[in-house]
């Protein structure tokens, strides 16, 4: 009996218990990333970015919405939000009250595919199989059927009323005690609302910073940004892979940038520029898999400093 059915029953034992941490644990061990940057001309004073990203607020998250609260602690020069705030049609409340007193400093947002669309249950092997034949989104997809709209307006507009700037194929500024930080944004690409063509010419004259922002990293996206110059891309989307295996790291990305590049901190080269590229792992999931192995849910705070 014991030889015939052990390790069976030990593998099933093992699997729940992973499946038990990634859904009751490590989904809600949130965690803070720092990086340090060199991108700012020289002379010009640190300064400190919180990225949030990929919230996917579902209704009753309320440690998330605590967490997220005390970010605010950190008291960053200004946020960037880089999308996929919603998870629920009815999580709109819920997400401003937890970004709230985020939204007292300056900042900027881009939106994603599930700020604009409900989430639909899906098997989460397709991801593996769509990686395998370079489908991802609607970028190789059928276009999405009977859909879930989100009332991502409600969002824009208590965005715009705190004084964030909207990026989704936009330019815009940020002033900061005497430093003019220029920003530029897409919509987001995994759905092929990105227009780059709407904000190309690199960064603006006159600014003393200029930062490219973007929900999901795909590569036609960084690589305009990069060859036009910009010094540092902030994005998303990724969730760092969600499920990731230990020592090896992501399986996925659910776009077309490489697993090595699924999170953190790294570089993008392009038509001989080169410039950082920061992606968040973000501090949700989709509400129809709300599990995290490996790759514990986040929020980044970016230390800009002086180049070399």
């Amino acid at each position: 009996m014991r030889a015939r059915y052990g390790v069976p029953l030990t593998l099933t034992a093992v699997g729940a218990a992973g499946l038990a941490y990634a859904a009751g644990f490590e989904v809600r061990s949130f965690r803070l990333r720092r990086v340090t940057v060199p991108v700012l001309p020289r002379g010009m004073r640190p300064l400190r970015v919180l990225q949030v990203s990929d919230i996917h607020m579902v209704s009753g998250q309320r440690k998330k919405q605590r967490w997220l609260q005390s970010l605010a602690g950190l008291r960053p020069d200004f946020v960037i939000n880089t999308g996929d705030n919603l998870s629920d049609t009815e999580g709109v409340p819920e997400t401003l009250d937890a970004l709230g007193p985020l939204m007292e400093f300056p900042g900027a947002y881009v939106f994603g595919s599930n700020d604009y669309y409900g989430p639909k249950l899906r098997n989460p092997a397709r991801y593996l199989i769509e990686r395998a034949q370079g489908r991802h989104g609607l970028n190789g997809n059928a276009p999405a059927v009977g859909v879930v709209h989100n009332p991502w307006e409600e969002l824009r507009d208590a965005f715009d009323a705190a004084g964030w700037v909207g990026l989704s194929n936009a330019r815009g500024r940020l002033k900061l005690e005497g430093i003019e930080i220029a920003l530029t944004g897409l919509d987001d690409p995994h759905i092929k609302r990105d227009r780059y063509a709407e904000v190309a010419g690199g960064p603006e004259s006159g600014a003393d910073l200029s930062l490219a922002v973007v929900h999901a990293p795909y590569l036609r996206s960084l690589d305009a940004f990069t060859a036009d110059g910009y010094p540092l891309i902030l994005a998303g989307h990724t969730h760092g892979g969600q499920l990731c295996i230990p020592f090896y790291g992501a399986l996925v990305t659910n776009c077309d940038i490489d697993t090595e590049r699924v999170k953190g901190l790294s570089t993008h080269t392009a038509a001989g520029h080169t410039s950082f590229l920061h992606v968040s792992a973000g501090c949700g999931t989709n509400r129809y898999t709300p599990v995290r192995f490996a790759c514990p849910p986040e929020a980044t705070l970016l230390t800009l400093t002086a180049r070399d």
